[in-house]
């Protein structure tokens, strides 16, 4: 069975996994940009995983840099990618913010836990 997708804001700004805010990358992108920065992440994620098997702490910290930087260039983190000065709610528990009212009217699943 497929798990559903987590559910996202109706801004579209973030997606709620396990009660959280996780920002979505940047809509405006172009999809080559898009493709380009995803698979550098994927790279820098394996990197990662290798470092730490490896126990290599050097190498791990350049990987965890280069998954920084592409999730930065996707709009994950860094500056938000919109522009009407609404804050930044990243990683925030959603019951916390102004979207506490949507979420708490989504039909609750294992997905979508307060």
């Amino acid at each position: 069975m497929t798990k559903p997708p987590p559910p996202t804001t109706p801004d579209g700004r973030y997606l709620v996994v396990d009660g959280r805010l996780w920002r979505r990358s940047n809509p405006a992108l172009g999809p080559r940009q898009r493709e380009l920065l995803v698979a550098a992440l994927m790279r820098a994620r394996a990197d990662v995983g290798r470092a730490k098997r490896a126990r290599d702490a050097g190498a791990e910290r350049r990987a965890r840099q280069r998954v920084h930087r592409a999730k930065v260039g996707l709009g994950e983190r860094g500056p938000p990618w919109w522009t009407d000065g609404t804050p930044d709610l990243n990683r925030r528990l959603v019951r916390n913010t102004p979207y506490a009212a949507w979420f708490q009217g989504l039909p609750q699943g294992p997905v979508n836990r307060l």
